[in-house]
């Protein structure tokens, strides 16, 4: 596969070609938000994990696309990249556990990147609130999409909703055992049981 357009060729880990591929992803590639996502996707998450991030954008954009559902593309990629970033060791500590500390990150990169503050708001969200059992009532279309892909790909919830899909795109980048080492990292991160309320302040 050749380079992602924008994306320096060392910043492209060689297992996420098949995911960059696909057409949700690859009509991405060029834009200058969704590039420098990918960029940090390379730099601050293991391959194992940057894996589930793509794969968890590629189920959240299924689901919109059975469901007829309208959502901010590259705004949901960025989000997906930064989601778990919080689990790095070099990720700072915050009051709410990793999804806070990664939604903290995730907003420092879409103010650097001029994204305005009701948009960063409805992505950060999206974050900061992933590991919820269950998505908020109000939640926005990126916060319930991201939602949706990250615990299927994780824990298998939801494949009804876009059979085979879940299976199709783990064939295609294959993690194996990924979530029992997720499970294990993610205990040892600490996340809160009691994750922050819907109305939680974005920054």
């Amino acid at each position: 596969m050749a380079a992602a357009r924008g994306v320096p060729p060392e910043a492209v880990s060689e297992p996420w070609h098949p995911l960059l591929a696909e057409p949700a992803l690859a009509k991405l590639l060029g834009d200058p938000l969704v590039d420098a996502a990918l960029e940090e996707l390379g730099r601050r998450l293991p391959p194992r994990t940057a894996l589930h991030s793509l794969r968890t954008f590629l189920l959240a954009d299924a689901r919109a696309r059975a469901q007829g559902v309208g959502y901010d593309r590259a705004g949901l990629l960025a989000a997906a990249v930064f989601h778990d970033t919080g689990l790095t060791g070099a990720a700072p500590r915050v009051r709410g556990g990793f999804p806070c500390r990664s939604a903290e990150l995730l907003d420092r990169f879409l103010a650097g990147h001029g994204v305005d503050d009701e948009r960063r708001g409805a992505l950060t969200r999206a974050v900061r609130e992933h590991m919820r059992p269950f998505p908020a009532r109000d939640a926005g279309p990126e916060a319930r999409l991201l939602h949706f892909g990250a615990w299927l790909d994780v824990t298998g919830r939801g494949h009804g909703q876009v059979p085979g899909e879940r299976r199709r795109l783990a064939g295609l980048a294959p993690t194996p055992w990924f979530a029992v080492s997720f499970s294990a990292r993610v205990a040892a991160c600490g996340v809160r049981r009691a994750l922050p309320i819907s109305s939680a302040p974005t920054r």
